[in-house]
């Protein structure tokens, strides 16, 4: 089993920026490929980013792409989420989530890959 939890969240204006973070426990972190996602209201959860387990692979959704930055630090068992430049339709709850990743080392893009799921945090963006 492995643990998340994610903080950092919180409402910034437009233009702003907030860090995320997922502390992990209960598993070897570096063994796990990592991801952000997010949920609108009345919206399907979609990726954000992932990375993987290594850290030297990322792919990050078309609408973030150069706003947003991910990281992970093994040693902290730690992954983040640097958000910057937010825009409104930003606003969403963000969940980190952690997928076993069975020896490879490649970033996954699928949301049902991934095996557990923090609480999620709130990020609100004003215009």
């Amino acid at each position: 089993q492995v643990q998340l939890v994610e903080s950092g969240g919180g409402l910034v204006q437009s233009g702003g920026s907030l860090r995320l973070s997922c502390a992990a426990s209960g598993r070897t972190f570096s063994s796990l490929g990592m991801g952000w996602f997010r949920q609108a209201p009345g919206k399907e959860r979609e990726l954000v980013v992932g990375i993987s387990r290594s850290g030297d692979s990322t792919t990050y959704a078309d609408s973030v792409k150069g706003r947003f930055t991910i990281s992970r630090d093994n040693a902290k068992n730690t992954v983040y989420l640097q958000m910057n430049s937010l825009k409104p339709e930003d606003t969403a709850a963000y969940y980190c989530a952690a997928a076993r990743s069975y020896g490879g080392n490649y970033v996954i893009t699928n949301l049902r890959s991934y095996d557990y799921w923090g609480q999620g945090t709130q990020v609100t963006v004003s215009s």
